[in-house]
């Protein structure tokens, strides 16, 4: 539930200030800054951006651990907190300190 509220606040902010949505969710980074020159250049344009990091971000967010570190990284995303939707990068074999 706590989930859905959270994604539900940021799509309303994300419709009234698409790059405030986008810093929420990647931080002030490359895409953020892409973001606000998309909105810029045309309103229209930050907002497909946000809404299409806010779908890889809650897609990638929901996904099984191994099988977010197995996939391929989202085409246009620069934001390692987006690829991996919010989580720490865990490798696929853990070691448990042998080498």
């Amino acid at each position: 539930m706590a989930g859905t509220c959270s994604m539900l606040c940021l799509i309303i902010i994300t419709l009234f200030v698409p790059p405030l949505g986008v810093f929420m969710i990647s931080g002030c980074g490359v895409d953020f800054w892409i973001n606000v020159l998309l909105t810029i250049l045309g309103y229209f344009p930050g907002h497909i951006h946000a809404f299409y990091l806010e779908y890889v971000y809650y897609d990638r967010r929901d996904r099984d651990p191994l099988t977010r570190a197995s996939q391929q990284p989202a085409p246009g995303v620069y934001s390692d907190r987006i690829q991996n939707g919010g989580h720490r990068h865990v490798p696929a074999h853990p070691s448990y300190g042998t080498m």
